[in-house]
């Protein structure tokens, strides 16, 4: 087993904001990847204050750790020249800026492979890299909406419904890094970097995945189905005494199911004795087994249920999540030792590798703007005096 990180020999330039840039660069840097983060000048008023909230928030905390963060005027000539310096001997760039943008400021990837042809560059933007609508600003539910995924979220009537979380945000960031790594593999082999791209639009048809293909295939326009699975059936949202359930006992399982609470006449009643049956009457035989549950608390029924190997658990709140036996044994909650916050509880990495055990901390903290200008520039082989020449000019 090594002490060493598996992405520790990577360095990493980190030029994103938002969600989606930030998310794939933290699955590299929690697993030991050498970020630096480039931010602006603090006087240029905008640093760091958005959709993620302010820096010492939760959101900004949990999205930023194990990075160290340089401030760099990208607009001056000596800025450029920083900047360049940090690419010559980088592995990895992550960027999402409009492509108009980064060929204003000359940091797109035609430009930077001409310094170091190893660079993985890699994109994350709203629509993608060319088209029609690679210039339009694109945020996660805008993606959700023109993805697909909204038209299938809710209850069947209400109309359109975001998820509760960021997803298609989220599913770019692991999709970026993801590619990242298979750049880096191919590098392994060709010597040479390249550009890898994706965007919340793509991600998001890609997660639609059964529904787009039902499409594809079928020519099927799938609809919302609330809390109901789209095709197992019974599987879904129930409720007993007490609280909300969710319970799998669809396919080769439904006898299992009802014999467990007590439905058997049902298993061969001729209204629910096949699948198509079943899908055909799901209303009413969901009628049936929440009757049924009305007699159960939640403890109970769980009890019932899982000792007849039938599929279920809990809706649980944030706090009862964490507060769950199974979340404290798989240890997804991690400590940040911040000097100025105190101590953080951070969301832990959902990977788990037998050689490389994740550590109880995090290694670094979220940085302050500009937190490790210094101790970057001096990497580079910049004097103390060079340094607050720079900082003179606000360059840095």
């Amino acid at each position: 087993m090594s002490d060493t990180m598996p992405l520790s020999r990577f360095r990493v330039i980190d030029m994103t904001q938002a969600r989606a840039g930030p998310t794939a660069v933290r699955l590299m840097a929690d697993w030991g990847a050498d970020v630096i983060l480039i931010e602006p000048p603090l006087d240029t008023g905008k640093n760091r204050a958005g959709l993620t909230g302010t820096r010492h928030e939760f959101d900004f905390q949990n999205l930023h750790r194990n990075k160290r963060s340089i401030t760099l005027n990208l607009k001056t000539e000596e800025g450029k020249e920083v900047f360049f310096k940090l690419v010559k001997d980088a592995d990895v760039l992550i960027e999402n800026y409009r492509s108009t943008v980064k060929h204003k400021l000359g940091v797109d990837y035609e430009t930077v492979r001409k310094v170091n042809p190893r660079l993985v560059y890699a994109s994350i933007s709203g629509f993608g890299q060319s088209g029609p609508y690679n210039n339009r600003h694109g945020v996660d539910q805008i993606a959700q909406g023109m993805g697909g995924l909204m038209s299938v979220t809710g209850e069947p009537g209400s109309g359109p419904m975001r998820v509760g979380v960021p997803i298609s945000d989220l599913c770019a960031g692991m999709f970026l890094a993801h590619g990242v790594l298979m750049a880096l593999l191919d590098r392994e082999v060709t010597g040479e970097g390249q550009w890898v791209h994706t965007s919340l639009l793509e991600s998001m048809i890609n997660m639609m995945d059964l529904h787009a293909a039902r499409w594809l295939v079928k020519g099927e326009v799938s609809k919302s189905a609330g809390n109901n699975h789209p095709t197992g059936i019974p599987m879904g949202l129930f409720k007993a005494k007490d609280a909300h359930i969710v319970v799998a006992g669809s396919g080769n399982l439904y006898p299992r199911f009802c014999k467990a609470v007590g439905l058997e006449e049902f298993i061969d009643h001729p209204d629910y004795d096949t699948v198509d049956k079943r899908s055909n009457n799901r209303d009413a035989l969901n009628e049936i087994i929440q009757n049924k549950f009305n007699e159960f608390t939640l403890a109970e029924l769980t009890e019932i249920l899982i000792e007849a190997g039938v599929p279920c658990g809990p809706v649980n709140t944030l706090d009862q999540v964490f507060d769950n036996p199974q979340v404290k044994h798989l240890k997804m909650s991690r400590t940040q030792e911040h000097p100025t916050l105190g101590d953080l509880d951070l969301v832990g990495s959902a990977i788990n590798l037998s050689n490389a055990p994740k550590p109880d901390t995090f290694k670094r903290h979220t940085p302050e703007a500009g937190e490790h200008t210094a101790e970057i520039l001096g990497e580079l082989g910049y004097s103390t005096d060079a340094i607050e020449e720079l900082q003179g000019k606000k360059v840095i």
